[in-house]
């Protein structure tokens, strides 16, 4: 059992769903849906048993963006919201979204989006820090930003033109249009497109696929290596850390047993776990909101 409202959570085999359950909403955007999300990776941080994770919609979308149906003109004027989990620094309120995916960055755990209908807003930023986009044929996606008279989000400005770069990052955030699933997919904005009915079990192949045989602290690793170094300055950002890494994992029991399997040709059973093994103080801490 969770205390989660905003989604239905589930493991099996390793893989964690989390399905937005509030199809009568499109599955909107709210204070709440923030704080479970964090909630979310926090708890498949932490669980061993989890090897990965898949976040879904139901219904018609996978998240319609804010819920703009509360207050309306005033949903993004927070001098005239309700206080709740705000975080306010010199003055400045942290963007939700860009809480979310801040989350989302450090997660130890590979994540996957199943994209099975609208995702526009903040539910087409919450996607990009994840590691896979797979995308049902009817999915639509949108960065209406500037349609809606406000800026981009959730430290989109950051991710989307590494991901599809900078010109088609422009053209979306700029015109705010919503385009297809096929157009997501030609841009490199989603890995794969798949019927309704595919989607989740694909998206689940796909994890399994990815992690099956990996050593969950070497793919926790990884993640964060790969991730941080999309920002670095330099390979020697790199050399730095996959050095440090190479050396702390060199002498795990982890390494044993990687060498062990391939040379008795099985299955590897690794068992550092991430929640006891990975080596967080290897990465430098976040920076401050200021």
């Amino acid at each position: 059992m969770t205390d989660f409202t905003m989604f239905d959570y589930k493991v099996t085999d390793g893989v964690a769903v989390a399905t937005f359950n509030r199809p009568d909403k499109m599955n909107t955007f709210t204070p709440v849906v923030m704080r479970e999300m964090i909630e979310l990776f926090d708890k498949t941080d932490a669980d061993d048993a989890v090897r990965a994770v898949v976040v879904t919609g139901s219904g018609r979308a996978f998240c319609a963006g804010a819920e703009l149906g509360i207050a309306g003109a005033d949903t993004f004027n927070y001098n005239k919201r309700a206080a709740g989990d705000e975080i306010i620094t010199n003055g400045f309120r942290r963007d939700g979204g860009g809480r979310v995916t801040l989350r989302i960055y450090r997660s130890l755990k590979p994540v996957i989006a199943a994209v099975n209908g609208a995702a526009v807003g903040v539910g087409a930023t919450m996607q990009l820090p994840m590691d896979f986009r797979l995308a049902a044929t009817g999915a639509k996606f949108g960065f209406v930003f500037a349609r809606r008279g406000i800026t981009p989000e959730a430290c989109s400005a950051w991710f989307l033109p590494r991901l599809v770069g900078m010109q088609t990052a422009l053209d979306w955030v700029y015109s705010g249009r919503v385009f297809d699933a096929h157009e997501a997919k030609e841009s490199g904005l989603v890995h794969s497109l798949h019927g309704p009915d595919d989607l989740l079990p694909a998206a689940l192949e796909l994890a399994h696929r990815v992690t099956e045989k990996s050593a969950p602290v070497s793919i926790a690793f990884s993640r964060q290596l790969m991730w941080r170094m999309m920002g670095a300055s330099h390979p020697m950002e790199a050399h730095k850390l996959d050095s440090r890494g190479i050396q702390l994992r060199g002498q795990s029991t982890d390494v044993k047993e990687g060498i062990e399997s391939f040379m008795q040709k099985r299955d590897p059973n690794f068992p550092n776990t991430v929640s006891a093994d990975f080596p967080a103080d290897v990465f430098p801490p976040e920076p401050e909101f200021e």
